[in-house]
């Protein structure tokens, strides 16, 4: 299948098929919003007409027109519930108490990390806060002066070494991809000039260290590759371009490539293309691979959110708990670009099993990585639906 350049954020429509599962339909129709306008926080959609058909068990409903779009102007009613909203309000609050005085965020051994401070930061802008705007806009402006003095002139963002380089790199050149991508005009300041040359060096470094294979993997060299740190460059790649950056159509259709003979014959993705089983959090992350490179109908992403549901469906007793928060990062998004019944059936569980699972005093915990970690992960997850972020974007 062909695949193509990232398409532009405002460009002409753009409509894909989305994956509607036999599991989910025999599990229950769920009312879709018809309203093509977005919800504001705290409000409810109007409910659709239920879906018809039922397919049988392992049948893949026809990608019809009620279902080409994703769900960022097809809310779900109830998407962003009172319980949510004040979870979301405790979440902030003890997030940003935990920035350092530089401006950096992480704990532990993955303390003042450039991965951990751009999600911290993601956090705050999912909830329309940017610096110089909203009530945690000081918070952003903080984090975004730390991760602008860790870029170095070769374009690499890095500040520690707990984690493979290219992992902190990808994070935080989606986060200057966002603000940057969210200022009005790019701005005209001296900050605003840092950031986009900081942007711009950083995209060429992953354009640079993409290997033969067409992945990347933890160092900036062009030697090995892995699933997961793939996901990281392309989304970096993609927020770039939806705030006009040019990327190369070759390095996106190389990195699909990959990733596409990463799948295995269940629909899940292994680690590395040489060998290994699949896993739902690389899974998600491969699905994701597909829809950031712009890709919306592809028999590979079918087989992928059929493999997620059938092995990560947020609430079952046998759920998988291994890289949780990073899993479920993925798989919402996933979803929510799927659209449809994929994206009515995930976001209603995945919602009640983070609330659940909030600390009293507002954040989440990650034994592995840290709560900061696992707090602006959940915060991220849970405020995809007031539709803030660009990156979650069409």
């Amino acid at each position: 299948m062909t695949t193509r350049i990232f398409p532009r954020l405002n460009g002409g429509t753009r409509r894909r098929g989305a994956i509607v599962l036999s599991l989910l339909l025999a599990a229950g129709n769920a009312a879709v919003a018809q309203s093509s306008d977005p919800p504001k926080p705290g409000d409810e959609s109007p409910a659709a007409p239920k879906q018809e058909s039922v397919k049988k068990e392992g049948q893949v409903d026809p990608l019809d027109a009620r279902r080409e779009q994703s769900a960022q102007n097809n809310a779900i009613r109830g998407e962003i519930t009172p319980e949510l909203t004040l979870a979301a309000t405790r979440g902030l609050a003890w997030l940003a108490k935990q920035q350092n005085a530089d401006g950096s965020f992480g704990d532990g051994r993955f303390g003042r990390s450039v991965a951990i401070t751009a999600l911290a930061c993601l956090a705050f802008m999912g909830d329309g806060n940017l610096p110089g705007r909203g009530a945690y806009g000081d918070v952003v402006g903080k984090g975004l002066e730390y991760v602008l003095a860790n870029c170095a002139e070769s374009g690499l963002i890095a500040a520690d070494a707990a984690t493979g380089p290219m992992y902190g790199h990808g994070f935080a050149t989606l986060f200057l991809g966002e603000v940057y991508g969210m200022t009005p005009g790019g701005g005209e300041t001296a900050l605003a000039n840092r950031l986009h040359a900081s942007l711009l060096k950083a995209c060429r470094l992953i354009e640079t260290t993409q290997n033969t294979q067409g992945g990347w993997r933890y160092n900036p060299v062009p030697y090995d590759a892995d699933v997961s740190v793939t996901i990281c460059q392309i989304m970096a790649l993609r927020s770039a371009r939806n705030a006009g950056i040019e990327v190369p159509k070759e390095t996106i259709d190389r990195a699909v490539e990959y990733v596409r003979r990463c799948q295995n014959p269940d629909g899940g993705f292994k680690y590395q293309l040489e060998s290994g089983g699949s896993a739902w959090p690389r899974s998600a992350a491969g699905v994701a691979t597909f829809y950031y490179a712009g890709i919306y109908r592809d028999q590979a992403i079918e087989r992928g959110v059929n493999y997620l549901f059938k092995t990560a469906t947020p609430g079952q007793e046998e759920e998988n708990r291994a890289h949780y928060f990073y899993g479920h990062y993925y798989a919402v998004q996933a979803m929510y670009l799927t659209g449809g019944e994929a994206w009515a059936k995930w976001w209603p569980a995945i919602r009640t099993e983070l609330l659940m699972a909030q600390n009293d005093d507002g954040s989440w915990s990650d034994p592995s990585v840290g709560d900061v970690y696992g707090t602006s992960m959940s915060l991220i997850i849970l405020q995809m639906p007031k539709r803030y972020l660009p990156i979650f974007q069409k």
